[in-house]
């Protein structure tokens, strides 16, 4: 060996141990995290062992007889009660229910109906179904499916749905008695998908106002939603109401979807992150079909998460105004992971931000039933009725494209504040007016009048019909004396007597035009609605965005 080799020698050999060394230290350590990790499970199946050993006993030994299933979710929701509310644990035999409000559709036949009387009554069929396609009709009546009677006392909505749904393409066969004939007929239908549309409603507010009503985010609600926009402005609608209130959010990339419509230049819209997940930012792409017209959000407490992630991306680029009350506030994402038993987890993984950087979701330090008893607190207080002074969960102030001023821990405070009306409704009047007896009366009415009804739109039917005062005799004259006189008790001013028509006539509408009609009578009243009106055609909008 040279002396070069030699020297190289010396240099190269306590290297190449060194490296030795440490490779089997790494190597040391990770055998000794997989070794704790085989004593966590082995630990674990221990503990589920010990869990299935109490419940065998107790299905053994207890005194009295106990559901063992029942058991089993009343031990997991006490392991998840730590954790926040919207961890949850969803039974087997309400997931699909679950799941069809969010992917959009089920298989069924196509009705929609109301027990009426102890009698299961057809309000509505949808376009092109399988029910529509046997002949079915508004105002049949459903008497038996299969070899089950559905009529009578003790019938429930969840009974008869469970009949009507089944796999897609199976037949079930339904006894109708229909209205034109008044004859019973055994009608077989094929069951097929049938959407449930998260789009309740796409109507012209006014000339250049386009509205749309969005119940839920589901798979199916961008397509909806784009659609919907795609009409209006055929229509004519240079501006737009999106409409949040009641919408208790869903699909995070069906909020993403619309905001990529109306938000431009690859701007972030939100972010997530979680301590066991990276950031991930949803971003806007180039271009949307709706980046410069005026905008209007229209929120409540009711509004939740998918909901606060528009209404947030919306404030913080200045993009349009947030008109109503203050956001329900959960800003905590969900990861759904299947049980063998067919039930569901639904565990928190990450939390949203808005661009601004805030949280939106409130806190539940004090646990779930102070978490709940929120909407009772905002009442109290006077936050949905009229004080609109509240002091931010969190004092953390963010900054909005033009600098304005927002905060984050409690939900998305609108810039446009618009109490409860008060003025048009009591307790008592509401009771009345969506009383299952007078969505009996305003019934028979419909059908007594359906073949006389000759409206051309839903405009001509809003301007032409005149006939609430015989729906309102017709009401009273079935009520006893004493409730009689409550009813006109609450008609103590016009405003109130005003209401409670409207509600009549928007129920009305809703047979005749479906939930476009029913919209478009209700909008016209509509306090929030009004408001946000207000704020688009005026230079009040470019003064609260501060441009």
């Amino acid at each position: 060996m040279s002396e070069n080799e030699q020297n190289r020698s010396k240099i190269w050999t306590p290297l190449f141990y060194s490296l030795v060394l440490v490779i089997g230290m790494i190597l040391g350590f990770n055998l000794k995290d997989t070794l704790r990790n085989k004593r966590d499970l082995s630990t674990v199946i221990q503990r589920n062992d010990r869990l299935e050993e109490i419940i065998e006993l107790i299905k053994q030994k207890y005194v009295d007889t106990i559901n063992t299933n029942l058991l089993y979710e009343d031990a997991v929701t006490g392991l998840l009660s730590p954790l926040d509310p919207h961890t949850v644990y969803i039974p087997a035999d309400e997931l699909q229910e679950v799941n069809n409000d969010l992917d959009g559709g089920f298989s069924g036949i196509g009705v929609e109906f109301s027990i009426l009387k102890d009698t299961v009554e057809v309000t509505s069929v949808v376009e092109n179904g399988p029910a529509s396609k046997a002949g079915i009709t508004a105002g049949d009546k459903i008497i038996k499916v299969g070899d089950s009677l559905v009529a009578g006392t003790g019938i429930t909505s969840d009974r008869i749905m469970s009949l009507l749904r089944g796999q897609q393409n199976s037949t079930v066969h339904v006894t109708m008695k229909l209205i034109e004939s008044g004859t019973q007929k055994n009608i077989p239908i094929i069951r097929d998908i049938i959407p449930i549309y998260s789009v309740d409603a796409s109507i012209m507010a006014d000339n250049k106002t386009g509205y749309i009503k969005i119940n839920r985010f589901s798979a199916t609600t961008y397509d909806e939603f784009a659609k919907a926009l795609t009409q209006l402005k055929k229509e004519g609608a240079t501006q737009l109401i999106l409409d949040l209130r009641d919408n208790p959010g869903g699909y995070l990339n069906a909020a993403t979807s619309i905001l990529d419509d109306l938000i431009d230049k690859e701007k972030l819209l939100v972010y997530t992150k979680g301590r066991n997940s990276s950031r991930i930012d949803y971003k806007a792409g180039e271009s949307g079909s709706f980046e410069d017209g005026k905008i209007a959000i229209l929120v409540d407490e009711s509004s939740a998460s998918a909901s606060e992630i528009i209404a947030g991306a919306i404030q913080d680029w200045d993009r349009g105004v947030i008109v109503g009350r203050r956001t329900y506030g959960k800003g905590l994402v969900q990861e759904q992971y299947e049980m063998p038993d067919g039930a569901a987890l639904r565990l928190t993984t990450a939390k949203y931000y808005t661009p601004s950087g805030r949280s939106i979701q409130r806190s539940y330090a004090e646990g779930r039933d102070a978490y709940e008893e929120d909407f009772a607190k905002r009442y109290d207080n006077g936050e949905l009725t009229g004080n609109d002074v509240i002091p931010p969960a969190d004092s953390t102030p963010y900054y909005t494209a033009h600098k304005r001023i927002v905060y984050g821990g409690g939900g998305i405070k609108p810039d446009v504040y618009v109490p409860y009306d008060t003025s048009k409704w009591s307790t008592p009047l509401l009771n009345i007016a969506f009383s299952q007896e007078m969505r009996n009366v305003i019934w028979d009415y419909y059908l007594q009048n359906r073949n006389t009804f000759n409206f051309k739109n839903i405009a001509d039917f809003t301007h032409s019909f005149k006939g609430e005062g015989q729906v309102i005799d017709k009401f009273v004259a079935l009520l006893p004396p004493a409730e009689r006189k409550t009813l006109l008790k609450q008609f103590t001013t016009p405003m109130s007597q005003h209401y409670f028509e409207m509600q009549i006539k928007a129920q009305l509408a809703r047979y005749l035009f479906r939930d476009n009609g029913y919209y478009s009578v209700k909008l016209k009243d509509d306090n929030v609605v009004n408001k946000a009106l207000d704020v688009l055609n005026t230079s009040r909008y470019n003064q609260i965005l501060g441009k």
